[in-house]
């Protein structure tokens, strides 16, 4: 699915991937992947969408309060990939509402645990489907060696 996501961020327009699934799929079966991998993916995203849109309270800042992780996300999560989802919300990169998006997303990516090399593009992936301004540099350190991801 990681490869997938990586063309898609490559390739593709938001909008594209949001009204015209049809045509991005075929994007998608002519470049090589797999029908499988390709609904997998599109799902994933379509999931994130609605995700998104899901309304709930307000979440605590992280300079007032403190994440605990439930054993499942301990699990899919190591302790590198936590540190990394701090110190992005720590710079106020990931606000704790989307802190939770990129959790989510991570639980339902494929694979018992990501590396930090997923969940980055996980990350991506959640601030790119938001249309959330970032700086050039956070996008480039996110997405820095994409070839590394799809090894895992």
């Amino acid at each position: 699915m990681y490869d997938i996501l990586v063309f898609l961020f490559e390739n593709c327009q938001q909008a594209e991937i949001a009204y015209d699934r049809d045509r991005v799929a075929k994007k998608l079966s002519a470049a090589g992947f797999e029908d499988s991998d390709i609904s997998e993916a599109l799902r994933w995203l379509a999931d994130m969408a609605h995700a998104r849109h899901c309304v709930r309270e307000p979440l605590p800042d992280a300079r007032t309060s403190f994440r605990a992780y439930a054993p499942r996300e301990l699990a899919k999560l190591d302790a590198q990939c936590r540190g990394f989802l701090l110190t992005l919300e720590h710079s106020g990169i990931l606000s704790a509402d989307t802190r939770e998006l990129v959790i989510e997303r991570a639980l339902a990516a494929a694979g018992d645990t990501l590396s930090l090399e997923q969940l980055k593009l996980v990350v991506l992936m959640v601030l790119w489907n938001q249309q959330t301004p970032t700086s050039r540099l956070v996008a480039e350190d996110l997405f820095t060696a994409p070839q590394a991801r799809l090894a895992s």
